[in-house]
């Protein structure tokens, strides 16, 4: 089985003219719980400032404000669940060297504990953030179409994070396709937990450090969080579409998970 990497990195996506939010260079395995996060943004271009007010710097992760205190990521970016504070939500900027907003977690919930494949996580802070939140979805209707995935991270394949928000339109690829050519390369994948988007050709994907992020539909013009940067057989690779967990398919566990949040 070929390498395969979570999308969790150090650095940010960098570069303009295309971003890919991919795993880590080469090909990973799907993310394990406490295992590696990271990805960055391949093939993209730069994000406006305040375009995506909701979203967050996790520290060689993304993620998005759903509440004013807390950030939806992966669960492969964070520990188990329980009281922390080793996580620190960076946001307000587009420029990672420039956060106006760093606020320290008290609390993180690992979707690891809904499923093995549940890798989402809720990251609670210790005082809100004055930002701009993004509803999660919850209706599967959504989870076709076109998105829009977004990230600090490399902006290639075994490349460096970048200084500057990365954005990027990629299309949905069917469960049929996207599947099946992961598991022909002996890799694990969950028609019903996961998601994938990107150009059957290659070229635009997360990557390295984009772990976490969220992947957006605009729905009667608001936008939606559909997917949460998850893993991936390297970036931007043609026939290996970037894999975002499937946040519909875990709305209910979400909402459970936030109205116990301590």
């Amino acid at each position: 089985m070929g390498l395969n990497f979570a999308r969790r990195a150090v650095l940010l996506v960098a570069a303009l003219g295309g971003l890919v939010l991919a795993p880590t260079a080469a090909s990973a395995a799907p993310p394990q719980p406490d295992g590696d996060v990271g990805v960055f943004v391949v093939g993209g271009t730069r994000a406006a400032s305040g375009e995506f007010p909701f979203m967050v710097y996790l520290g060689g992760c993304g993620g998005s404000l759903i509440r004013p205190n807390v950030v939806l990521t992966a669960a492969h970016c964070v520990g188990r669940t329980g009281a922390s504070t080793s996580y620190t939500a960076r946001a307000g900027s587009v420029d990672r060297n420039s956060f106006p907003y760093s606020v320290r977690s008290t609390y993180v919930y690992s979707g690891y504990d809904v499923s093995a494949d549940g890798d989402f996580a809720l990251v609670k802070l210790a005082s809100s953030i004055p930002l701009t939140t993004i509803a999660y979805n919850t209706n599967a209707a959504n989870n076709s179409g076109t998105f829009t995935i977004m990230g600090w991270g490399a902006t290639r394949e075994g490349g460096s994070g970048s200084r500057y928000l990365l954005k990027a339109s990629v299309p949905f690829v069917s469960d049929s396709v996207c599947g099946t050519n992961y598991r022909r390369a002996g890799y694990s994948f969950s028609d019903s937990e996961m998601l994938c988007a990107g150009p059957i050709s290659g070229g635009t994907d997360t990557c390295q450090g984009d772990s976490g992020g969220p992947m957006i539909k605009t729905v009667n013009g608001t936008p939606v969080q559909v997917g949460v940067v998850s893993w991936g057989r390297g970036c931007a690779r043609a026939n290996y579409p970037g894999v975002y967990t499937e946040v519909s398919t875990f709305a209910s566990a979400i909402t459970a998970a936030l109205a116990r949040l301590p």
